[in-house]
Formats: C-alpha cells, sequence, structure tokens
C-alpha cells in the first residue's frame, strides 16, 4: 500500500482526514497477509533457532556440519528480518490514521530490510551450491578427499561466500543509488549469477544421483545425503522463484509489503529445512521417534567414520557417511 499522497496541499488540507480516506481503501488481505508472514516467519525461527543451538552446543563440526550451520544462520536472520517488517506493517496499517508521522522511519527501516534480505538470500543460494559441490566431489574423488582436503576448508569457503554476497549486494544497491541507468545491467548480472549457482546445484546432486544409483557399486543414501537432496528440491521449488523474481524487478518497489504467493513460498523454503532434518533423522524402520536432538544427531553425524578402515583395498566410502 502506497501512503504518499499526490494531492495539492494548502494551509487548509486536513491531513488526518487524508489518511482516514486512505485508511479505509486498504484491503485486510494485506493484514491477513502480514499475520501468515508473522506465523511462518516464527515457526521457522524456532526451527533454525534448534538447529543452530543443537550445532553449536551439542554436537562437534564436521566439514558438511559447518556449512549446515552457516545456512541455518542465513535463514535464521532472514526470517528474523521478514517478521520484523511484518509486524512493523501490521502496526503501520493498524494505527493508519496517524500513520503519515511515521512513513519516513518506516522506508528507511525498509529499505535497510530490503538489502539485508538481498544479502542473506544469496548467502543461502552460496552456501547451497558450495555444499552440493563438495559432497559431490567427496563421492567422485574419495580418497583424495580424504586424504587431502584442507581441514579449514568449510569454514574458509563459507567466510568467502558471506563476504562475496555482502560485496554484490553492496554494488548492486550502490550502483542503482547511482543511476537507474545501470538497473538493466545489475539485474542482468543478477540473474546470471542466480542461474549459475543454481545449475551448479543441479549437476552436482544428479551427478552424486547418477553415482550411487546407478553406478557399478549401487548404496545406499545415507541420511545426510537425502536431507541435503530435499534441501535442494525445496530451495528449487520454492526458494529459486523469489531470487529471479527480486532480480527481474530492480529497484523493489516501495510497497508496505511484498505482494504474492512467491514470498511466502520463500518463507516457507528458509522454514522447512529444520523439518527436514527431523523427519529424516525421526525416520527409522517406518516408525517415527520424537526426540529432537536424537533425530538431529542420526543426521548429521558420520557415524561410519571408524569403519572406513575396514573397507577392502583402502577405499573410502564417504558416501556412507552421507
Amino acid at each position: 500500500m502506497d501512503f504518499s499522497l499526490p494531492y495539492m496541499t494548502s494551509g487548509y488540507v486536513d491531513y488526518r482526514q487524508i489518511m482516514e480516506e486512505e485508511c479505509l481503501e486498504i484491503s485486510y488481505i494485506l493484514m491477513v497477509s502480514a499475520g501468515v508472514y508473522m506465523g511462518v516467519a516464527l515457526c521457522g525461527l524456532v526451527g533454525n533457532g534448534t538447529v543452530l543451538w543443537f550445532l553449536c552446543f551439542h554436537m562437534k563440526q564436521n566439514p558438511f556440519t559447518v556449512y549446515i550451520l552457516n545456512l541455518a544462520i542465513a535463514d535464521f536472520f532472514l526470517l528474523v528480518l521478514v517478521f520484523l517488517l511484518s509486524l512493523a506493517a501490521f502496526s503501520l496499517v493498524s494505527i493508519c490514521s496517524c500513520a503519515y508521522k511515521y512513513l519516513a522511519l518506516y522506508n528507511d527501516f525498509e529499505y535497510i530490510v530490503e538489502f539485508l534480505c538481498h544479502f542473506f538470500d544469496l548467502s543461502s543460494m552460496s552456501l547451497l551450491t558450495a555444499i552440493s559441490t563438495e559432497r559431490c566431489i567427496s563421492v567422485l574423488f574419495p580418497i583424495w578427499y580424504r586424504c587431502h582436503r584442507p581441514k579449514h576448508l568449510s569454514g574458509v569457503v563459507s567466510a568467502m561466500l558471506w563476504v562475496f554476497a555482502g560485496f554484490f549486494v553492496s554494488s548492486m544497491y550502490l550502483g542503482l543509488n547511482l543511476a537507474a541507468s545501470y538497473e538493466t545491467i545489475i539485474a542482468g548480472v543478477a540473474i546470471a549469477i542466480a542461474i549459475t549457482l543454481s545449475s551448479i546445484v543441479f549437476i552436482s546432486n544428479l551427478t552424486l544421483f547418477l553415482k550411487l544409483r546407478c553406478g557399478s557399486h549401487r548404496r545406499q543414501p545415507g541420511r545426510l545425503y537425502v536431507a541435503i537432496l530435499l534441501n535442494v528440491i525445496f530451495f528449487f521449488t520454492l526458494g529459486l522463484p523469489f531470487s529471479i523474481e527480486v532480480f527481474l524487478h530492480l529497484p523493489i518497489s516501495r510497497e508496505l509489503l511484498p505482494d504474492g504467493s512467491v514470498f511466502l513460498l520463500a518463507l516457507l523454503n528458509s522454514s522447512i529445512n529444520p523439518v527436514v532434518y527431523f523427519l529424516v533423522g525421526s525416520c527409522r524402520q517406518r516408525r517415527f521417534q520424537r526426540s529432537v536432538k536424537i533425530a538431529f544427531r542420526r543426521v548429521f553425524e558420520e557415524k561410519l567414520l571408524n569403519e572406513e578402515n575396514n573397507v577392502p583395498g583402502g577405499t573410502v566410502v564417504v558416501e556412507n557417511a552421507l
């Protein structure tokens, strides 16, 4: 809802009356949307917060959980921003008759939230690309991966991806502020990056699937493999459309809340990963166990690392750890 007042003003204009007339035209769909966004974001915050709590305090880190931890951080703060933006919009609509006093403050807050949402969204996409690529390499070249992989590679790559996301989004916003003529170029570069990262994710997971299921030695995929594969599927169906649409419509229109189902799908994508981890970890012999801690431990811990030395010929079966 655009609260700008394009009317001719004079000393006799009653701004309060104008705002009240504008408020009567606000659709209740906006308030319902704000409530739905807040509910989804709150559920996602609880789930991602639980994942962060478990990975930080109840489990020793391994190469893949470092990526998952960073992915959960990106989703968590993205949901925090959406929750705060929805709360601000809901409050602004509730006091619409005197909202003109707070429009400037809300616009500044919205601009900051938009910037940070772009930053965390691109970070999530990059981290999912990194974990898919490294998981594929660990299966295609298990001995090399086991013997020559740098110890702190996951942390270094995650840090570089955070820096890359911050640099690109900052450059994007700076370019849009300096000249509107750069809009098409920036949107093209952003879409190219999104398509490139998505292609790497798709190729990595397709290669991994063919290797495990169609190779000479077919293996039963582990829980972590299943969980990340589901994350990738949800990313393509829920998260990617929002990223593409955002970059296609730069600069973002000044609306109270994003309109359309694509934004809701993106919220679901950021909220659903903890549910996936819990369901995959809980499923055992067609039964579900209710302990969140046990479920996460089954997904994230590599239980078969001690058995790798017993594989004939010294072959390292990294796939089973996935």
